[in-house]
Order: structure tokens, then sequence, then C-alpha cells
């Protein structure tokens, strides 16, 4: 509770524990633009693949002829313009922040776009970066899009809660990996996105295993996968197990995401957006 609460919910903006009443969040998108559906991805860990999953589910849109935009919300590890190859800066103009555009047309807003250098550190405490995340939506000129992916930083603090509260999303797609501690993990996305009301669309198992060159065999490098059980556990009505897979890396690292084809993960996507 702060220190000047006045315990009348009804003249105070912040979201403490004390709230009794609710409040609403919501931010009003760019007025010169229309955006029918959002998917944030999310993951309650760093590490796993978020941003390749977001980078994935675009393209995958892209391929199935959908207007698609990227709000790239980890804003202290942006890494989502990379993956398309884009670099330098964005322009204003009267109707907002104009945000790059892929070679197929994905439209990208990252704070990688907005920094002199991509390389210097964000040092901003989280109510900044929330800010930053929320103008993405009011302050960007997205045009119309048909969807929108919304790739989130890990865990469940400031800019998670600004992105439910604040923008419509319509769903989540939580990301994973094999590991022993995944199960908790994926326990907490899921619980927050209870406490928000959100719906978990998918779940994607990444770097599930790899395959023998030689005989083709699946090895399960981290262990047996628990995509499936926890899909059964947490009521996840779509889920896909992806490979450790050196080729996507590099054509990710080469800017060159829209080239990546993933049968089994254009399979999900279809499913879930």
């Amino acid at each position: 509770m702060a220190e000047d609460c006045t315990h009348n919910c009804s003249t105070c903006g912040k979201n403490c524990g004390e709230r009794k009443e609710e409040f609403d969040f919501s931010a009003k998108l760019n007025a010169a633009s229309k955006v029918n559906k959002v998917i944030a991805v999310a993951s309650g860990k760093g590490g796993v693949g978020k941003s390749f999953v977001s980078t994935m589910l675009a393209v995958s849109a892209m391929r199935q002829g959908k207007r698609v935009g990227i709000l790239d919300a980890d804003i202290t590890g942006p890494s989502i313009p990379k993956a398309f190859g884009l670099s330098g800066g964005t322009y204003q103009n009267p109707d907002g922040i104009e945000p790059s555009t892929s070679n197929g047309g994905i439209r990208v807003m990252s704070l990688n776009m907005l920094v002199e250098d991509p390389s210097d550190p964000v040092v901003w405490r989280g109510p900044v970066i929330a800010g930053a995340v929320k103008q993405f939506w009011t302050d960007v000129h997205w045009g119309e899009l048909d969807l929108m992916i919304v790739d989130m930083p890990p865990g469940t603090g400031d800019v998670p809660l600004t992105v439910f509260q604040s923008l419509p999303v319509d769903g989540i797609v939580v990301v994973t990996s094999p590991q022993e501690l995944v199960e908790m993990i994926v326990s907490k996305s899921v619980k927050m996105a209870e406490m928000m009301k959100k719906p978990i669309l998918g779940l994607v198992e990444n770097m599930s295993y790899a395959t023998c060159p030689d005989c083709n065999r699946k090895i399960e490098l981290f262990g047996a996968s628990k995509a499936d059980a926890m899909a059964r556990r947490f009521n996840i009505p779509a889920v896909v197990r992806l490979p450790v897979n050196p080729s996507y890396a590099a054509s990710v690292d080469a800017g060159a995401a829209e080239l990546v084809e993933i049968p089994e993960f254009d399979d999900f996507a279809a499913k879930v957006l």
C-alpha cells in the first residue's frame, strides 16, 4: 500500500493489493490503426526461445495471408528486428510512429529502432519500461492488422501485467522447454493468465529433441518431453514440440526468419491464430 493512500480507490489509479474495486487500465489503440486480434507469447523464464516462437507465429500468419504486426515488449532484451534483418530507426508522421516492415510485409516495433546504438543496455526501472510498451500500442501507426503478436519478456512482472491490463489480449501462447523445472514455470504462466482472465491457446515445447543425421532417431537432449502431459493438466488445446535445429538459429541470426519452414509449427499456428 502506498504511504499516501487515502483508502478511496475511486480516485486512485494505482493497482495495489488493497484495491477493492475494478479499475480500467485499458489503453486506446493509435487512432489511425485497427488491430483485429492480439496474441501474447509468454514464458515464466528466459532462454526458452520465446522470441523465436513469436517470430515464427508471425511468419505462419503471413503465409496464411494475414496482415501481421509484432510488438516487441521485451524492452531490455529486444531481438525481433534482427530476426527479420531490420535495422535503423523509425520516423514520426501525423498518424504516429511508423514501424519497420519486413520483406514479407510484417510490421515490427521494437526499442532497438528508437535507440542510437542497439547494443547499448536499457537501464530503466519497471514503470518506465511498462510505459514504453503501452506507448508502442497507443503511439505507433500500425495501420490495419488482422493479427498482432506481442513478444513478452519472461516472468510475471510489470510488463506482462501492463500488457494484460492495457492491451485487448485475446489469448496467450506459452513457451517452455523439457527441463525438470518447467512444470512449475508453466504453472506460473497459466495461473497469471487465469488471474488476468486470458485463455491459453497453445503450448510450445522448444528444444524438445534433436534428430540424428545418420539414423533419423529423435534424441531428447534435456530429458523426456512433458508437453503433452502439461497440456492435459492445464487444458491447453494445442501443443507442438520443436527440435534443436542449428539451421533455424542460423537463418534468424542472418535476418532471414521468413525463410524458415517448420511444417509442424505451421499446423500448430493454424490452430491458435
